[in-house]
């Protein structure tokens, strides 16, 4: 491999041997695409015409006005299949066409991801397999039958937790059995080298566009940017364009779930340590002899166990906070924005916003909040009205 894809202490490749060739490829692939200007065009083309790109900087006038400062959102929900993983599925999707792969095979937790794979099989006329976890399936079923309606299949996983962790695993098992025909569309920033850096790369669209929203529209910078944080790749996505920017405070958002001291609960970086999941060295959920401890959160896509090494080194450098918000908080704030301000967001982001609510306490009205809105939420639906259900029987 070209690069040992580090970040800091953090990353890496520590896989089977059989998948180093399928993983150089897809590096080598990258490297040659990625500054392509042909690649780029179409790259671009497709995100323009297919995707919906630009996606809305949104300001929330009644909510700022109520948390007392410039309350903006990054409008990923409006990107055609209703998430950011649209973005990096597309260049994805490119790479696999210029590598002669024919068959997309893809992991997915809360469903988003799973969705834009299909859709993008449908575009490129492949064929698509899409492991997800039974539980997930259960809860994120709407999704499911969007991924079956473009025609792929959907394979539920009931190993272990049957949540994003063993889809991962099985997604992996099988790309080690077919990786000449089959081409590995992975979803987050988080397993092996190349991937972390590539989804950073085909993510960072939504802070690149997001930095120069935010200084046409006010002619500043925000004070703070806030993401919610799984695997992590739309918060990478939307930090990068600030990294450089040492006045913008930047904030992940991880799952409490029932509360940090629960015991059930994601928020890796917040209440892990460093080690080994899929195939790469970054923060996770550990018990006392290392082996991965399951996580919980209402959200599936913040149901993982362990976190992109970027933002590990995020967090280790200080540049980046983490902090984390519990089941609860994240519906009060998926309600609050729903009625507030007539946007349903998806169970993920609704964490960011239940964060963001307590950081705007220390702005000023001229500060600017930004938020990524990763995704709507139409998916979670079933999940909101059972909790209301429960609420209201307590």
């Amino acid at each position: 491999m070209k690069s040992l894809g580090r970040f800091g202490k953090y990353g890496g490749c520590y896989v089977t041997e059989l998948l180093i060739p399928a993983l150089t490829a897809v590096e080598e692939a990258f490297l040659a695409c990625k500054d392509d200007p042909a690649f780029n065009r179409e790259l671009h083309r497709l995100l323009q015409d297919f995707a919906g790109r630009p996606t809305p900087l949104t300001e929330m006038k009644r909510l700022g006005g109520q948390w007392g400062c410039t309350l903006v959102l990054k409008r990923e929900d409006l990107l055609h299949g209703g998430a950011h993983k649209t973005n990096n599925v597309i260049g994805q999707a490119l790479l696999a066409e210029r590598m002669g792969r024919k068959e997309l095979i893809a992991e997915t937790g809360a469903g988003q991801h799973g969705v834009a794979t299909a859709m993008a099989g449908a575009l490129f006329a492949l064929p698509v397999k899409i492991f997800m976890g039974a539980a997930d399936i259960k809860r994120q079923y709407p999704n499911v039958q969007r991924m079956e309606l473009f025609g792929a299949e959907v394979i539920p996983i009931t190993a272990g937790s049957q949540t994003l962790k063993d889809a991962i695993n099985e997604a992996m098992r099988y790309w080690t059995a077919h990786s000449k025909e089959a081409y590995y569309v992975f979803g987050t920033v988080a397993g092996p080298h190349p991937f972390p850096t590539l989804v950073a790369h085909f993510q960072s669209v939504i802070g690149t566009e997001a930095r120069a929203q935010c200084l046409e529209k006010f002619g500043r910078l925000p004070h703070t940017v806030c993401a919610c944080v799984g695997g992590g790749s739309n918060a990478i996505g939307t930090f990068r364009a600030f990294l450089a920017d040492s006045e913008v405070q930047l904030v992940g958002v991880e799952a409490a779930g029932e509360g940090l001291d629960s015991g059930k609960h994601g928020a890796a970086l917040n209440q892990g340590r460093p080690g080994s999941l899929h195939g790469a060295y970054s923060r996770c959920l550990q018990d006392e002899d290392g082996q991965i401890r399951e996580a919980h959160s209402i959200s599936a896509g913040l149901d993982y166990p362990g976190v992109g090494p970027e933002h590990s080194q995020l967090r280790d450098s200080g540049r980046a906070r983490y902090v984390a918000a519990t089941d609860d908080e994240a519906l009060a704030a998926l309600l609050l924005l729903t009625k507030q301000e007539g946007i349903i967001p998806a169970l993920e982001p609704a964490h960011a916003l239940a964060a963001a609510q307590k950081l705007a306490l220390s702005l000023a009205q001229n500060d600017i909040l930004l938020i990524t809105l990763s995704g709507r939420g139409d998916k979670d639906l079933g999940e909101v009205f059972s909790w209301l259900e429960n609420h209201a029987q307590k």
